[in-house]
């Protein structure tokens, strides 16, 4: 029975997922930003916070090598990669659509160089040898893709979100079914 209840849980916990991540894929995007701008936050913090211990405790004699180099002692180095994590996590907490929308942006245009790319290496080619107008489907998706991103920045961050939405309901929905059909067939096993 146990084995029943948890499958249920786990497939209960995918569709309710699944079902946010399809009926709100925006604020997704927003949340999954915001915690990722707190993960930025919080070793920027912790190695300012160091910073500031070790300098309250820093002292001024210095342990020096043989050329004269500084080993020990001494007031401890800034620590710019901390306060570089604390301005892009605030960045990400505070304005995350427009990080989204940003991120969107450089993709597509990514996107689009990538695809004005083949076309160019399409051209080049017909300028040895004739080609079929099906190896310009592929650059025209791909171009016509970027344009998507560049005019609905948010819509295209979200619609990878709505895919894996309606992968959770079905994997939902089919581990429903496989943990009731493995229970039907232990409890005819065990009847046995």
């Amino acid at each position: 029975m146990k084995i029943l209840q948890s499958s249920i849980f786990r497939a209960i916990c995918a569709i309710i997922i699944g079902i946010l991540l399809i009926k709100y894929p925006d604020k997704t995007i927003t949340g999954i930003t915001i915690c990722i701008g707190i993960l930025f936050i919080l070793p920027g913090v912790f190695s300012v916070a160091t910073y500031l211990s070790a300098r309250k405790n820093a002292r001024p004699e210095q342990l020096l090598d043989a050329n004269g180099k500084i080993i020990s002692g001494g007031n401890p180095s800034l620590p710019i990669a901390g306060l570089g994590s604390i301005i892009l996590g605030l960045f990400l907490t505070l304005m995350p659509n427009t990080f989204v929308s940003l991120l969107m942006y450089l993709l597509g245009a990514i996107i689009i160089l990538g695809a004005i790319n083949q076309f160019i290496m399409l051209v080049n080619m017909k300028k040895i040898s004739d080609i079929s107008w099906a190896f310009y489907l592929a650059p025209s998706i791909i171009l016509l893709t970027g344009l998507f991103v560049l005019i609905y920045p948010i819509e295209s961050a979200s619609l990878p979100l709505i895919i894996i939405g309606c992968c959770c309901i079905v994997y939902g929905v089919s581990e429903c079914v496989n943990a009731y059909k493995d229970y039907k067939l232990r409890k005819e096993n065990i009847s046995l």
